[in-house]
């Protein structure tokens, strides 16, 4: 989002923004943003020189559809090629709304073909010709949307939301469903041609209302709980979902080229993520996040909390450069000392770390999609957008941004010592995330109030609902099951043609459903440790996860009783004590999943249903 202005950033803003959602008091207490604008000026991050890369430009049409394509697994579909059976399999998962999506890419990317007289593109009715009814069933059970052919009527713009008060926000909890397509759920209201009731055009930290996710019979999925090998799947199909929504809704989803960096010649501030990583590996081979980030956060946790004006108040600029020197210097020789570091030279430290990333944390390629989300006006839909932005981000950014939002959370968690209240930290933040210390943002005049203001939007969405927002949705779930169940009955494929080739798909599919009727009464549940017998457990309606886990610890310890003199159960209970329910997991392994670590209000029956060919098996936490 270089999109803020690069002079006299104190100088009174044109107003600019007329339908701002922020109250009156927030709309205009944007000092936070503007000084931290300035301080970042005055330290010369932001040049006025091309930096010689192409980050921030906007691809040429045509070109975005070609990229767009190969980011979702349908690179295939470029240039006549006949559907493989990744294709297939991918395809097969596709709800009404993201099939249209894929076709409107698809006669962009033709159309810009034929312009410039390549070799054909295929054509759209080729591929999704025979999609004259989409079923999509949600991973809960429910039955999904069922369509005609899809109409040009899905890419209009829904109505504008109803004007909603902060009085009448504040306090409310809302159901946030997971279970449908988001894109299903806008192309619902726009059908019945009535505005959403949950708009928002002003709302403030005090008027935020409360969404809370509906647990289904098979329970929530976090970012976490997937194996790698199914969290790879969870991208593409994210994206794919995100174009259907934003064209449902209207809004143009832009994609940043991402630009060339140059190697630092650094080894902790202005290092790539993952570069970060791999040296970090070597260190601490299981951490997720870059061990410099953690050391900052862990020192501001410490003793910057409780520090009245954290993070707005500056550091000596004489002083974090020093420490950034040691900091390069003695980080991983293990000999730099955090307790002489003042906490507010080590909240720029952290802004300044975050600032001099060769990419954005949010990314170059996404941070225009991410920039335009304040102007989708149903606080909901804003949500829905930024859950599946979340989803998209490579896990090293998703994972750094995530320790960054939590450390947030707690800063505002203690404002009354703090004096940091949720738009004071977002307002503050906002600039180190959407300024890049690369090319400098040209900006029409005017819009520079309502994009700062759009920018601390985001970051305090993020701040207030980082719960949410490290969710997998239960529908992407589902078709991440999909995939895995095409993929493991792929030589049945007919390769005579997509129409034969689906309708064998739905007679498959209507075939396991038949055989769910017989479902066993004992579910046996395997255990890594060394226990005698599987447990067996009763598979009832009302069986859930929480009951194995309870049934499990009983069970060890009444075991470990009949086996005294076993050295193998002695040596595991001497190093495994206390072995309480909560230090017990539940994992799906198998079937149409890699490996899923279920929710203890997920029920079995149900787990049993949406998977007949897994197997659970008991693990202990790795935390």
């Amino acid at each position: 989002m270089n999109q803020l202005p690069q002079k006299n950033p104190l100088q009174p803003r044109p107003a600019g923004c007329s339908h701002s959602r922020l109250s009156s008091a927030e709309s205009s207490s944007m000092d936070g943003f503007w000084m931290e604008v300035e301080r970042i000026q005055q330290r010369d991050e932001l040049r006025e020189e091309d930096s010689g890369g192409n980050e921030g430009q906007l691809p040429e049409e045509g070109e975005a559809e070609s990229q767009w394509l190969q980011d979702t697994g349908l690179s295939g579909l470029l240039g006549g090629l006949g559907l493989d059976s990744d294709h297939k399999e991918l395809l097969s998962t596709l709800t009404q709304t993201q099939v249209a999506a894929v076709c409107r890419r698809l006669d962009v990317y033709a159309r810009s073909v034929r312009r410039q007289h390549k070799t054909p593109a295929r054509d759209v009715r080729d591929v999704f010709g025979v999609f004259n009814s989409v079923k999509m069933s949600s991973e809960n059970g429910d039955s999904g949307m069922k369509g005609a052919q899809l109409s040009s009527e899905a890419s209009k713009s829904p109505p504008a939301a109803e004007p909603g008060g902060p009085q009448e926000q504040a306090g409310r909890e809302e159901a946030f469903n997971m279970d449908s397509a988001y894109s299903e759920q806008a192309a619902v209201l726009l059908q019945k041609s009535r505005p959403s009731q949950r708009g928002t055009s002003a709302w403030g930290k005090c008027s935020l209302p409360k969404f809370t996710i509906p647990k289904g019979r098979l329970g929530v999925t976090r970012i976490g709980d997937l194996s790698l090998q199914d969290m790879r799947k969870v991208p593409s199909l994210a994206l794919i979902e995100l174009t259907a929504l934003c064209d449902i809704l209207g809004l143009d989803l832009k994609r940043s080229k991402a630009g060339k960096w140059k190697a630092a010649e650094t080894r902790l501030f202005g290092v790539p993520l993952d570069s970060l990583l791999e040296a970090d590996h070597k260190v601490l081979p299981s951490t997720q996040v870059p061990l410099v980030l953690q050391a900052l956060l862990s020192c501001l946790e410490k003793r910057g909390l409780d520090t009245e004006g954290i993070l707005r108040v500056p550091g000596s600029q004489a002083r974090v450069k020093g420490l950034e020197q040691k900091l390069e210097r003695d980080f991983y020789a293990g000999l730099f000392s955090w307790d002489e570091v003042h906490h507010n030279d080590a909240s720029d430290l952290l802004k300044r770390f975050i600032r001099k990333l060769p990419t954005p944390l949010l990314t170059a390629e996404y941070l225009p999609a991410f920039a335009v989300v304040p102007n989708i006006p149903d606080l909901k839909q804003r949500l829905q957008v930024l859950h599946l932005l979340i989803l998209i981000l490579p896990e090293p950014n998703r994972n750094a941004l995530k320790a960054l939002l939590e450390f947030l959370r707690k800063v505002v968690a203690r404002e009354q010592h703090n004096k940091m209240t949720l738009w004071n930290v977002s307002t503050v933040m906002a600039p180190n995330l959407f300024l890049h210390h690369g090319r400098p943002p040209k900006l029409p005049k005017g819009k520079e109030k309502q994009l700062a203001e759009g920018a601390a939007e985001v970051v305090q969405i993020m701040v207030h609902y980082q719960d949410l927002l490290w969710t997998v949705a239960s529908f992407l779930v589902a078709q991440v099951r999909k995939l895995n169940d095409s993929s493991s009955r792929r030589p049945q494929l007919c390769d005579a043609g997509l129409k034969t080739w689906l309708r064998r798909m739905h007679a498959d599919r209507d075939k396991a459903g038949d055989s769910l009727e017989a479902t066993p009464k004992v579910a046996k549940i395997q255990a890594v440790w060394p226990i005698k017998d599987p447990l067996k457990v009763p598979l009832t309606p009302s069986t859930k996860v929480a009951h194995v886990l309870r049934q499990f610890t009983e069970h060890l310890s009444t075991d470990s009783k009949g086996q005294e003199g076993s050295e193998d159960m002695n040596s595991f209970l001497l190093h495994h004590r206390p072995m309480e329910s909560a230090n017990i997991l539940l994992y799906e392994v198998g079937g149409n999943i890699n490996e899923h670590r279920l929710d203890p209000d997920a029920y079995l029956l149900d787990l049993y249903r949406a998977n007949p060919h897994g197997e659970w098996v008991l693990k202990q936490s790795p935390t």
